[in-house]
């Protein structure tokens, strides 16, 4: 497997030639992976550049990793965009994310279209500048007959918000008598998290070295494989994910068995 032959197919139609694909189980292919795209600031310092370019340089990676999960057959990718801790930065920084974000989504959408990603968020979504709600909510319509894979964007989304906004509505239908103490089971409290459509994913890959859940996915995680790359997000290739994809099939997932 050679990383300099994936890079230069990413400009063909496939991402990944025959032998890459071969070394895969497909019956064994994850349906929903979580993705932490860690390590854009360290990227840009390493190289004297503001935070601003390690995060248009991760975003630019964003769509080419959609890409080669597509070609694996993963179904569902949900990314931490931006997390409810993320606005102790400064203001000139989540400035620049946000435009990014939304710079992002319009120039990429038609793509998106041709290559039936549909687009899809969770996190509470009412923070986050209204041109910026405008823009996911038309990219989000104009995706919306696409069903290839779904991109999942975590914005301004944490796990403890995830699950405080999770009880209340649950409270909240307790009192209209649609919810009984008796009905609330695993099942029941999956079935109000942001992520329902979709199910818990079976794997979790970090990148930049760093080993901690930051707050994400807290309850759909708790059985997933975790898997840490020490590469920095804007460098991450797809042969980075090939290889995360195989180290996900050599582990026996046991669900707490024998």
């Amino acid at each position: 497997m050679n990383e300099m032959t994936l890079l230069a197919s990413e400009n063909k139609s496939s991402i990944y030639g025959p032998n890459q694909l071969s070394s895969l189980n497909l019956l064994r292919i994850p349906s929903h992976i979580a993705l932490i795209p860690d390590g854009n600031r360290r990227w840009a310092k390493k190289r004297a550049s503001q935070s601003e370019k390690g995060h248009q340089e991760g975003a630019d990676r964003l769509l080419t990793m959609i890409r080669a999960c597509q070609e694996i057959g993963i179904r569902s990718v949900t990314v931490y965009s931006f997390s409810t801790e993320n606005w102790s930065r400064s203001q000139e920084e989540i400035e620049a994310l946000m435009v990014i974000y939304a710079n992002y989504l319009l120039n990429n959408c038609e793509e998106m279209v041709q290559r039936g990603i549909k687009l899809e968020t969770i996190g509470d979504l009412s923070r986050l500048p209204p041109q910026l709600r405008q823009i996911i909510t038309e990219t989000k319509a104009a995706t919306h007959h696409c069903t290839e894979i779904n991109l999942i964007l975590a914005l301004n989304y944490g796990s403890r918000d995830e699950l405080c906004r999770t009880f209340k509505i649950m409270a909240e239908d307790m009192k209209r008598g649609q919810l009984l103490t008796s009905d609330i089971t695993e099942e029941a409290i999956s079935s109000y998290l942001d992520t329902a459509e979709w199910g818990d994913p079976e794997l979790l890959i970090r990148t930049s070295g760093e080993q901690r859940l930051s707050n994400f996915l807290s309850w759909q995680l708790c059985y997933a494989e975790i898997y840490i790359s020490q590469v920095l997000w804007p460098d991450f290739t797809p042969y980075h994910l090939l290889e995360a994809i195989i180290d996900y099939q050599s582990r026996d997932r046991r669900w707490g068995g024998a």
